[in-house]
């Protein structure tokens, strides 16, 4: 199966990863030359991590034309605001065979009302990827969805998946509104010096066996888009989504996570150092101090 990535940033190579450690072929396009072949060096040193050789199933395009030529299903991973996602794929239908599913891999858009910008909306899906410790892939229904797109997407996410779930366009569908809850009752016992960022992922991990903890995550996927989808499922499913204070501090001190080197974690080569914070239980200095 041909599989056409349109962005390079980290939900990017996390869709192009999924699918090549399944065996498909990934074409990755971003508008930027030096973007789209970073992020092929990213996910190929990363599946080179796990042994596997990625040269001949992922390329790189900075042609749009390119991107989605000859492929069975496009994904886009970069448009979080639905009128733009609606533009987006009306302008790219025009080079899709009929038969080509349309999808979105961002969690707070609206498939449904992307949909509504296709000569045929019964081809867009969604699909959110999750990688711990298993890899794991929800399809997303629209509206609009057909029964063909609906059989052909539960396919797809059976190939490069060890599991997967179907789940109805719903604002922040199961997995972001389980992950959000758990990020927001993380950050907030920071905030309140409860226990050190390192404290606080490290219980998670123990306690529920995960790869990464809650912050860490937060960390790895960006504090800005955390905060927006926050914002985004505040306004409506209400104030328990509202964003933490410490999260907006971040964010507006320009501490986003791993893209800007530092969150809640300090990093280096993509790898947590050290807790950004001062640690709640070891000084009197209040924490918020740093972000300031």
């Amino acid at each position: 199966m041909n599989i056409g990535v349109l962005g390079a940033d980290e939900r990017a190579r996390e869709v192009a990863a999924a699918c090549v450690r399944a065996g498909e072929r990934v074409r990755l396009y971003d508008s930027e030359a030096t973007a789209v072949m970073d992020s092929i060096d990213t996910v190929e040193r990363r599946l080179g991590d796990d042994g596997i050789e990625a040269t001949d199933c992922l390329e790189a395009t900075t042609g749009v034309d390119a991107a989605v030529a000859d492929v069975d299903v496009v994904i886009d991973t970069t448009h979080s605001d639905a009128a733009a996602l609606q533009d987006w794929f009306a302008e790219l239908e025009g080079d899709l065979d009929d038969d080509i599913l349309v999808a979105s891999a961002v969690p707070a858009v609206s498939v449904t009302r992307a949909a509504a910008g296709l000569r045929l909306p019964e081809r867009a899906v969604g699909f959110r990827f999750h990688q711990p410790p298993e890899p794991f892939v929800e399809v997303v229904l629209a509206e609009q969805t057909g029964a063909v797109a609906a059989d052909r997407a539960s396919q797809f996410a059976e190939s490069v998946a060890g599991d997967w779930i179907t789940v109805r366009d719903t604002p922040g569908n199961v997995s972001v509104r389980l992950a959000l809850a758990l990020e927001v009752v993380a950050i907030r016992m920071v905030d309140e010096g409860v226990a050190d960022v390192t404290a606080v992922d490290t219980a998670f991990k123990q306690l529920y066996q995960g790869e990464i903890g809650p912050l860490e995550r937060a960390d790895r996927l960006g504090l800005a888009e955390r905060h927006d989808a926050l914002q985004s499922l505040a306004g409506r499913l209400g104030p328990r989504f509202e964003p933490p204070p410490l999260l907006t501090a971040l964010v507006e001190a320009g501490k986003t996570g791993l893209d800007a080197g530092e969150g809640f974690y300090v990093w280096e080569d993509e790898t947590p150092q050290h807790s950004a914070l001062t640690d709640p239980t070891a000084t009197d200095e209040h924490h918020r101090d740093l972000v300031g």
